[in-house]
Parts: C-alpha cells; sequence; structure tokens
C-alpha cells in the first residue's frame, strides 16, 4: 500500500471519522491500477452543515446558495426542500440527520424553529437565524394562497395556510422547549437582525441559550449578510 501523500495527510480527529476502509495508494489487478481521487479522498473528512429554510423559502434560497458558496472546498452544505407541514417537516430532518450525520444545524426563521428543537434531541450545535417561536401569529394573518419565493426541486410552487397547518403549528409551539437542557446552553447560538419586522425573538432564546448575537440586517440576509455574519458564526462553532 503506497504512502498517503503528504497533502491528502489529515488531523486525526477527521481521520476518526471515517466508517469505511479506503484503500489509498495503488491495487493492482491484471496490471490496471485503481486510485482514490484526493479530492474524492477528502470530501469524506470536511465538515457537514445541514441548513433549515424558512416557511416561504427553499433549499435554493439566497441564504442557502451564499452558504453553499462560502463554504465551498471547506465543507459541504445540505440544502434541502422541506416540508410545508411541521411535524412531517421535523420526521424529515430527523432522517436526514441519520443518514448525512452533520456537525452542524444552521436555521432561518421556521427552519431556526426546527433547528432549535432537533439539535438537543440529536447532539448537533445549531446556529439559528431569527428564529421564529411563535410560528402560529405569524401565519394567522396569512390564511389563502401563497406561492414560495425560491425554487423548489419538486416544481411545486404553490401551497396553502390553512386551519389545520396552523393547528399542527401550534402544538408543536406548546412543546417546542422541551428538549433543553444545560448542556446546550452554549452549543445552541442565535443570530439576530437589528432591522427584523417579522420575528422579536431574543429575549425568548434567552431564556434558554446564553450565545446570542446581532448583525445590522433584516429578518432575511443578503448574501452579503450571509459571508459577513451567519458563515464567521458557523466557522466558529465548528471550531473543535
Amino acid at each position: 500500500m503506497a504512502e498517503i501523500p503528504e497533502q491528502a495527510r489529515l488531523p486525526v480527529a477527521f481521520r476518526d471519522k471515517i466508517q469505511l476502509l479506503l484503500i489509498i495508494g495503488a491495487k493492482v489487478r491484471k496490471n490496471v491500477h485503481f486510485y482514490v481521487p484526493l479530492q474524492e479522498f477528502l470530501i469524506c473528512f470536511m465538515k457537514k452543515i445541514l441548513f433549515l429554510h424558512g416557511f416561504y423559502a427553499s433549499g435554493q434560497c439566497v441564504l442557502a446558495v451564499a452558504l453553499r458558496e462560502a463554504f465551498a472546498g471547506r465543507a459541504e452544505v445540505i440544502t434541502p426542500d422541506l416540508p410545508m407541514h411541521p411535524k412531517e417537516a421535523v420526521r424529515f430532518i430527523r432522517g436526514l440527520i441519520d443518514r448525512e450525520q452533520p456537525d452542524l444545524l444552521i436555521g432561518n426563521s421556521c427552519g431556526a424553529f426546527y433547528a432549535q428543537m432537533v439539535a438537543p434531541v440529536v447532539g448537533i450545535p445549531a446556529l439559528l437565524g431569527n428564529p421564529h417561536f411563535k410560528m402560529t401569529s405569524f401565519l394567522k394573518s396569512r390564511i389563502g394562497e401563497h406561492q414560495y419565493k425560491s425554487p423548489r426541486k419538486d416544481g411545486k410552487q404553490n401551497f396553502v395556510i390553512d386551519e389545520t397547518l396552523i393547528e399542527e403549528f401550534a402544538e408543536m409551539e406548546a412543546t417546542q422547549f422541551n428538549n433543553c437542557n444545560p448542556d446546550f446552553k452554549e452549543r445552541i447560538w442565535g443570530l439576530f437582525g437589528e432591522q427584523d419586522t417579522l420575528a422579536h425573538f431574543e429575549p425568548t432564546f434567552l431564556e434558554h441559550y446564553n450565545k446570542s448575537f446581532h448583525f445590522p440586517g433584516g429578518h432575511t440576509p443578503t448574501a452579503e449578510e450571509v459571508r459577513t455574519w451567519y458563515v464567521p458564526l458557523a466557522e466558529k462553532v465548528l471550531e473543535p
């Protein structure tokens, strides 16, 4: 087995994460050499971030795209389209976490609402951007037909807010902080836009967690605000 090249050597903490045997070097069979490309090899050691978008958004929203671009080559950013109904969304998120084993959750608005509930259960730190802890209040004045503000992979851009959906969120809101525990007071961080006109839940956040930060933006950050504020905080959370 050939020696691993210097540029491919990685910290022990990363190497310990490998769950299957990778043969580095050459394997000879009928005089044909098979190699694991270095780029593919390095992907195995990259951090993973799972991004959870807001209620009107999708995995192709500005925030999702900006995170993928900012972490390109350094971390894999997974940006799925979330189901609209909250119970279905949480089941989907838990299943995705089981498969992908991310190192960090980043949520925005409704996505942060989900991230806060899930993070302590699965043992993953989270960065909550403008978390909306009272989705029922947000939805009650918006009953009717709507369109997602960014494209979804299934092509379905229309959806309906109705009383059934609001009741589902109400049930989840009532227990959303039940999984809080002292070990996560420092592992769930909040980022709050000073110009946010939709969600004002920093006091609620600070009843449960300690790390609160501000940025001079609104409820939905621009790509530049993502690069300037979200990315550095995410990098800090990911530090060993």
